[in-house]
């Protein structure tokens, strides 16, 4: 990205002659670095380590995690900071989860359930944020929308949708037929697995105690454990997400995707026109009653404010947090007018911090979310964004949303974007689903199989960078709460000449077969850290 940056060690020097502006507490601990002499661990994690590992030090436990619990334990240990809202754009959260029911925002100016906007900002009892796709649940893609309204659209934008449109229905037919194999596979195993487990359900640690001479069940042990390792919780999910991937295959072929308009029919909006009234509701994990499609919203959430320290699941990156719930990304492709609307909303009833995990690579009316940045900008709002999971570099495919065209000048300084990286420190490091772009990526943080809050107050993995951006808004939270005088623009600065670094080569893409120097893959050529954000937010 095109925002310049000192070099850390530089700055850090610089600020320490200059009074300081952010708290009224300084930071004397030295920060991490050197880290490429740090030793390999050689040791599988622990299960503790397994689901906790963005919290660790990558000096003193050998994980590279963002130092997490370091910072609570040397630098922020009886200190008290303000407490930060956090607006989650996603799929929509579980709001009475066990470990995310006290610290869910409160619009205090809104009476619940009386049917008036009482703070007049439009919204009639939106008491812990918006749901923007009212009963909406099922979407198409962007560019199957844009080939179905293409009579509304500009000709360039419907050509280059068109022609995505027509390599997936090549490659439909391959894939519903791979699709069709694994699940047959499955089928064939699935009976085998239940018998030996003793249960209908079973998911990777019952498999891990299955001992058997069988070939059939050892073969089908290894088919179940690998989907397992793609986030797959159980069998059930397993056989669920391959039909629905069928599914999906075969509305291709038949034109389905076509015929359908979820944004007509059930929530009555035009989404190409900006002016229109007021949409949408206060459902806040959707329509589903039993929440399952506010799975990725609630698994963000925890990953970024799951209470810390209550004795139950798991722990937030950030304390003195508070969670607004805006619902505006479906099982498909987000509409660029809900999350401008989205961003506005945040940034007028008081979110100094947006995560946004998700993504897409056609948008018709991106100057809508252009401009809704910048409002986030004039209103100090810091948006930390997801990279995207095709293992590209977006130097050279534009992204949406992202605060600049192409590698072009950035539009404002209030947009952190952030690449996924794993526990194992080293060439592959780098999650290989995830994009990265020296000028288009600033930063990476923990990414691969990260376990968190998920609906019914269980706990879930799952992987992506829609799990690394939340990390990192973990972060920006904590500083803007210890340090509330720095502006959004200082703590993305905090962030990308804070995080660690390494001289190490990356093995990136999902064939692994592209190599680059890590400090190549990013603007910052840095790993988010919180310990270390904390030390230079001190100086600035």
């Amino acid at each position: 990205m095109k925002f310049t940056f000192k070099n850390t060690l530089v700055v850090t020097a610089v600020a320490g002659m200059l009074a300081s502006c952010g708290s009224g507490f300084d930071i004397v601990s030295p920060p991490i670095e050197n880290i490429d002499t740090t030793p390999i661990k050689t040791t599988a994690l622990t299960e503790e380590q397994e689901k906790n590992w963005k919290d660790y030090d990558l000096q003193q436990d050998t994980i590279p995690g963002m130092s997490v619990n370091r910072a609570y334990n040397e630098i922020l240990k009886g200190k008290k900071g303000e407490t930060v809202v956090v607006a989650v754009i996603d799929s929509g959260i579980d709001v009475e989860h066990e470990d995310l029911d006290d610290v869910i925002w409160v619009n205090d100016d809104e009476i619940p359930n009386n049917g008036i906007d009482d703070d007049n900002n439009g919204y009639i009892d939106d008491v812990h944020g918006w749901n923007f796709l009212g009963d909406i649940v099922d979407e198409n893609l962007e560019y199957e929308r844009i080939v179905r309204d293409k009579d509304k659209l500009p000709a360039d934008l419907v050509a280059k949708a068109q022609k995505e449109y027509d390599e997936k229905l090549e490659q439909a037919q391959v894939a519903k037929g791979r699709y069709e194999q694994i699940l047959q596979q499955i089928n064939q195993v699935d009976p085998l697995l239940k018998k030996a487990t003793g249960k209908d359900v079973y998911k990777s640690e019952d498999l891990k105690t299955v001992e058997s001479e069988d070939q059939a069940v050892q073969q089908g042990k290894q088919l179940m454990m690998f989907l397992f390792s793609q986030s797959l919780e159980s069998n059930k999910d397993a056989i669920d997400t391959i039909t629905e991937l069928i599914n999906d295959q075969a509305d291709l072929l038949n034109g389905s995707k076509l015929k359908t308009n979820y944004r007509k029919d059930i929530l009555g909006d035009d989404p190409y026109v900006w002016d229109t009234p007021v949409y949408g509701n206060n459902e806040y994990s959707g329509p589903d009653p039993k929440k399952e499609d506010a799975f990725h919203g609630t698994h963000v959430a925890g990953i970024i404010a799951a209470e810390r320290n209550n004795g139950l699941g798991v722990n937030g990156v950030a304390e003195n947090v508070e969670i607004m719930v805006l619902r505006a990304v479906s099982t498909a492709d987000e509409y660029d007018k809900d999350i401008a609307k989205a961003i506005r909303y945040a940034a007028d009833n008081g979110a100094k911090v947006i995560n946004t995990s998700f993504g897409k690579y056609h948008s018709p009316n991106p100057e809508w979310v252009w401009e809704a940045i910048k409002y986030a900008a004039s209103k100090d709002v810091l948006i930390v964004n997801a990279a995207g999971n095709e293992g590209i570099d977006t130097d050279f495919t534009q992204v949406y949303p992202q605060d600049q065209q192409g590698v072009g000048e950035e539009i404002s300084d209030n947009f952190l974007t952030v690449g996924a990286m794993g526990p194992e420190y080293g060439a592959n490091m780098i999650a290989g689903f995830s994009n990265y772009g020296k000028s288009s990526v600033d930063v990476f943080g923990p990414g691969v199989k990260i376990y968190s809050t998920a609906p019914n107050s269980e706990y879930r993995f799952a992987q992506g960078t829609s799990m690394a951006s939340p990390a990192v808004a973990g972060v920006a939270a904590v500083v803007r709460s210890y340090f509330p005088k720095l502006s959004a623009g200082q703590v993305k600065q905090v962030i990308m000449e804070s995080g660690l670094t390494t001289n190490a080569n990356m093995t990136l893409s999902r064939s692994r077969e592209t190599t680059k120097p890590f400090k190549e893959i990013t603007k910052s050529g840095r790993m988010a850290n919180l310990y270390n954000a904390l030390i230079l937010a001190s100086k600035m």
